[in-house]
C-alpha cells in the first residue's frame, strides 16, 4: 500500500477537498455538466479556466487543482465518481477518483482506471474478467534509466551499468568474454582467435606477446605479412587491415582485460568483425525502386529503407575494410512480400538488386492463404495480419538459402514488419531490431478504446496486439525523436500509449512497455546526399529536368492526373509533398489557403499527393480525401492558384524539384495532424527550402523555430496562414531573411541528420546489443516465453478470425 505523503499534490487536494467544499464543487460539477464522459487534457484545461472566470474563484485557481489539471491527460466521468489519469512526468502516472458526493478521493491501481472507462464504453460491468497483460514482473530485476533525459539513450547506460558487471566477472576467472571472441567467424574462416587460446589468462599473454611483436613495425605493414607469427600466438585476422589498426585494437582489449570502461569496450566492438549480413522487414505495400511511390501503404518507408541500405552497406564495407577483411562481401537483403498483380511495377520479381550498391537486393516473398494458393492482389496494410505467420516462416527459409546462413542482425519496419522480425529472429537466435516509423495507436483518438468500431476498416486489434509483442521482443529499438518514446511535458509518446490501455472485451494492459527500458534508443535518419542538396551547389543540379519541372509546378501541358494551374508566375510558391490520406491533412492545408485572401494574393500553392481521379485509387480514406480536395477547389474557385498533381516523382525529379521552389524563394510546408519523423522536412531543408512543419512528432525536433524553420499548429489553421503571410512579407522588407531561415536548416540537418551519422550508430547498436546479448541475460527468456503464450491465446486467433471475415467479402 502506498503511505501518503502530506507534501504531493495529490495529498494536498484531498485536504482542499475537504476544507474548501464549494470551490472545489465547483470545477468538479463544471465537469459533470459536459455531455461526453471522457475528457482529454486540452477541455480540462478550458474547462478549470472557464470555471475559474464565470465564478471569480480566486481560490479555485491557486488550489492543488492547479497542478492536478497540469498534469491530467485523461478524466472520466460517471456519477457519483470522476476518474482522472495524471501524467506527472513522461511515463509516470498515477490514477485517482473522486466521489461527486462525498468529495472523497482515493489513489487508484491503473487496472480500476481501465475498468471505469470500459464500464462508460460497454454501458455495462463486466461479468467476467478479461485478460490483463502485465510484462512489469519480468523486468523488476533488470537495469532501468530513471531519468527523463535519459529516454532513447538505452546504450549509453546499458553499456555503462554492464561494464562495471564485466570486470567483477573477469576477476572471478568468468570467461564470457573470450567464449565470444572464439564464436567469430565468417562461414569457414575463423577470426580474431584459434585453438591456440583457451583461458583468459592465455589471451592476456598472447596480446602482450603479439604488442611486442608490432612495436617495431611499420604503421602501414599489413596484416598478411605478419600473418604467421600472429597466427603463432593464437590470432586470426578481423585484428586490423594494418600495424597500427591491429595495435590499436589489441591494446584496447588489453585494457579491457584490465578494467573494462564502457567507451573503452564501445570502442573495441566497433572495430571486430561482427556483423557480415542483415535481412531488412518490411511486408506491405508495393517495395520497390521504381513506379511505388504514392500506391497505396506505399511512401516514406520504401524511400528510409531504400537510403538506409546504401549507408548501412558503405558502413559495412569501410569497417571490414578497416578490419583487414577485404575478400568478405557484406550482404543487406530486404524481405517483401512478392505481388503478382504488380500494376507496373517490379513487384513481382523475387528477386530485384538496390541500385548504388554492390551486394545488396530486394527477396520477394508471395503471401499464401490456408490451402497453399498465392495471393496475387494487393492487400492493405490494415488486412495482412492472416498471413504474415505463414509469411514469417517461408520468408526465414528462402532467407536462409539466400544467405548460406544465419543474418547477423534482422532489422522489422512497422508493425507487420516489426511482428515478422520478432518471429525470424526468435527462431534463428538472432539480434533484432525494431523500427515503428509510425505507431497506429497514437494517430487515431481512442483507437484502443472504441476499438470494435474501428474494427471493419482497421483491425486495431491484432495491429496493437502485434506491436505489444514485438516491441517486448525486440533487443533494440530504434526512433528517430524522442517524442517517439516519451513525448512532450505536454502529451505522451507513441510508445508510452502502449504502457497502459485497454480494449474493452478483448484483453486490458497493465503495464505493456517500459520507456525507460535501455532498449530504447535515438537514430534519425538523413536525405540521400546525392539526391538531396542545397540549390546553390550548381554544378551538380539536373539541369536537364527544368523544363518538365517548369511545366509540373505551373502546369503549360495538360496532365491528366493533374488539377489547376499557376496563373501568376511571380508569387512565391508554397510546396507540400505527402501521401493524401486524414493525418497528412492536405485538404486542411488547401482549406487554410482558400480562407486566406492575403496569403493568396502573395503566393501560389503547390501540392503533390494522392490521385486526381478517385477511380485510380482502391484506399478508401484516400477516395474521401480527394473528393474532399475537388470540393474545395469547386467551393473556393482555386484554379489558377492552387496546382494538385496527383503523380508521383522519381527521386531526381523531386529533389530537382526542391530546388527549383527555392529558386523562386518559395517555401515547404508539412502540415500533417501528426508525423513520427517526417524524411520530406529534411528533404526540403537540406536543398534549402524554408521549412514550416507540424508541432506534432518529429518535425517538432527536427526544426528550431525562428531559426532553422518554423513550427504550425495543424489544429489551428488561421495561426499557420497568418505565419506564412508574415514570413513573405518579411522576406520582402528584409531581403536576406529567406537565406537566413534557409541556411539555418542546412546547417541543422548537417549537424544531426546525415545518412554517414546514421549508419554509423546503427551499427554500434547492432555490436554491442549483440555482445551483450551473448554475455548477460538481454535475452530475456521468461518474457519471450510470457509472449509465446500471447501470440498464441490472442494474436493468432484474431488473425484466423479476420481472415474468415475478409473471405466472406
Amino acid at each position: 500500500m502506498k503511505l501518503p505523503n502530506p507534501g504531493s499534490p495529490i495529498d494536498k487536494l484531498r485536504a482542499f477537498l475537504h476544507e474548501e467544499k464549494d470551490d472545489a464543487k465547483l470545477f468538479l460539477n463544471a465537469l459533470c455538466c459536459r455531455e461526453q464522459q471522457l475528457l482529454l487534457r486540452t477541455e480540462i484545461q478550458d474547462i478549470f479556466l472557464n470555471t475559474i472566470a464565470e465564478n471569480n474563484a480566486s481560490a479555485l485557481a491557486s488550489s492543488p487543482f492547479k497542478k492536478i489539471v497540469q498534469w491530467c491527460q485523461e478524466a472520466a466521468i460517471l456519477e457519483p465518481w470522476a476518474y482522472f489519469a495524471l501524467r506527472m512526468r513522461s511515463a509516470r502516472w498515477e490514477y485517482i477518483r473522486i466521489n461527486l458526493k462525498t468529495l472523497v478521493l482515493e489513489e487508484i491501481v491503473p487496472g480500476h482506471f481501465l475498468y471505469f472507462k470500459e464500464q462508460l464504453v460497454t454501458g455495462r460491468t463486466s461479468e467476467h474478467n478479461p485478460l490483463e497483460i502485465d510484462l512489469a514482473p519480468f523486468s523488476r530485476e533488470f537495469f532501468k534509466l530513471q531519468e527523463e533525459k535519459s529516454i532513447g539513450r538505452g546504450l549509453e547506460f546499458l553499456n555503462r551499468r554492464l561494464s562495471s558487471g564485466l570486470f567483477a566477472e573477469l576477476e572471478r576467472g568468468d570467461n564470457r568474454l573470450l567464449r565470444f571472441l572464439q564464436v567469430h567467424r565468417y562461414r569457414d574462416q575463423q577470426l580474431l582467435l584459434n585453438q591456440e587460446v583457451e583461458s583468459t589468462n592465455q589471451l592476456r599473454n598472447g596480446l602482450r606477446d603479439a604488442l611486442r611483436l608490432l612495436r617495431d613495425q611499420d604503421d602501414n605493414t599489413e596484416w598478411k605479412e605478419l600473418e604467421s607469427d600472429l597466427e603463432n600466438l593464437g590470432f586470426e585476422p578481423g585484428w586490423g587491415r594494418c600495424v597500427s589498426m591491429i595495435r590499436d585494437t589489441m591494446g584496447n582489449l588489453l585494457d579491457i582485460l584490465e578494467a573494462p570502461s564502457p567507451r573503452a569496450l564501445e570502442i573495441f566492438l566497433s572495430r571486430i568483425p561482427m556483423i557480415f549480413s542483415i535481412a531488412i522487414i518490411s511486408p506491405h505495400g508495393f517495395f520497390g525502386q521504381e513506379n511505388v511511390l504514392g500506391r497505396p501503404d506505399t511512401g516514406g518507408q520504401v524511400v528510409y529503407i531504400l537510403d538506409q541500405v546504401r549507408a548501412l552497406e558503405k558502413e559495412m564495407r569501410d569497417r571490414l575494410y578497416e578490419q583487414g577483411l577485404v575478400d568478405i562481401d557484406p550482404r543487406i537483403v530486404v524481405l517483401t512480400r512478392l505481388i503478382p498483380e504488380s500494376e507496373g511495377s517490379n513487384c513481382h520479381e523475387r528477386i530485384e538488386n538496390i541500385s548504388r550498391t554492390v551486394n545488396s537486393y530486394i527477396l520477394r516473398v508471395p503471401f499464401r492463404s490456408t490451402d497453399n494458393e498465392v495471393i496475387p492482389h494487393w492487400i492493405s496494410r490494415f488486412e495482412i495480419w492472416p498471413y504474415l505467420e505463414r509469411f514469417a516462416g517461408d520468408a526465414g527459409r528462402e532467407l536462409l538459402a539466400e544467405l548460406g546462413g544465419r543474418p547477423d542482425l534482422i532489422v522489422g519496419n512497422y508493425s507487420d514488419g516489426n511482428l515478422v522480425a520478432s518471429l525470424i529472429s526468435h527462431k534463428l537466435g538472432v539480434t533484432q531490431c525494431n523500427i515503428a516509423h509510425a505507431l497506429e495507436k497514437a494517430k487515431y483518438l481512442y483507437s484502443d478504446l472504441y476499438w470494435q468500431d474501428n474494427e471493419p476498416n482497421y483491425h486495431f486489434s491484432c495491429q496493437f496486439t502485434a506491436d505489444i509483442i514485438a516491441m517486448n521482443s525486440a533487443d533494440f529499438i530504434i526512433t528517430s525523436t524522442y517524442q517517439e518514446i516519451a513525448g512532450t511535458e505536454e502529451n505522451p509518446g507513441q510508445y508510452e500509449s502502449y504502457m497502459t490501455f485497454t480494449m474493452p472485451n478483448l484483453y486490458r494492459v497493465i503495464h505493456g512497455i517500459d520507456v525507460y527500458d535501455p532498449k530504447f534508443n535515438i537514430v534519425s535518419p538523413g536525405a540521400d546526399p546525392e539526391i538531396y542538396f542545397p540549390a546553390e551547389d550548381k554544378e551538380n543540379r539536373f539541369i536537364k529536368l527544368h523544363e518538365e519541372i517548369n511545366d509540373l509546378i505551373f502546369g503549360g501541358q495538360r496532365h491528366e492526373e493533374s488539377r489547376g494551374v499557376l496563373a501568376d508566375r511571380s508569387k512565391y510558391i508554397i510546396l507540400t509533398i505527402a501521401r493524401l490520406d486524414r493525418i497528412k491533412n492536405l485538404t486542411g492545408l488547401v482549406r487554410l489557403f482558400a480562407e486566406n485572401q492575403d496569403l493568396r494574393d502573395r503566393a501560389n500553392l503547390l501540392v503533390i499527393g494522392g490521385h486526381i481521379n478517385p477511380d485510380h485509387s482502391n484506399d478508401a480514406e484516400e477516395v474521401d480525401q480527394i473528393h474532399q480536395m475537388h470540393h474545395l477547389f469547386e467551393s473556393y474557385g482555386l484554379e489558377h492558384e492552387v496546382r494538385w498533381l496527383g503523380m508521383h516523382l522519381d527521386k531526381q525529379t523531386s529533389g530537382e524539384l526542391y530546388r527549383c521552389v527555392a529558386d523562386r524563394r518559395g517555401v515547404f510546408i508539412q502540415p500533417a495532424l501528426f508525423e513520427s519523423f517526417g524524411l520530406t522536412v529534411i528533404e526540403a531543408m537540406v536543398s534549402g527550402l524554408p521549412t514550416f512543419a507540424t508541432c506534432f512528432g518529429g518535425p517538432m525536433e527536427i526544426v528550431e523555430h525562428g531559426i532553422s524553420g518554423f513550427h504550425i499548429d495543424p489544429n489551428n489553421e488561421d495561426s499557420i496562414s497568418q505565419l506564412l503571410v508574415e514570413f513573405f512579407s518579411r522576406c520582402k522588407d528584409e531581403p536576406d531573411y529567406w537565406h537566413k531561415i534557409a541556411r539555418g536548416g542546412l546547417m541543422r540537418v548537417y549537424e544531426k541528420y546525415t545518412w554517414k551519422l546514421y549508419a554509423e550508430r546503427m551499427m554500434t547498436f547492432a555490436r554491442i546489443y549483440g555482445f551483450w546479448r551473448y554475455v548477460s541475460d538481454l535475452e530475456r527468456m521468461e518474457t519471450k516465453r510470457y509472449l509465446e503464450m500471447f501470440y498464441s491465446l490472442q494474436f493468432r486467433p484474431l488473425a484466423k478470425l479476420l481472415e474468415s471475415d475478409l473471405s466472406k467479402q
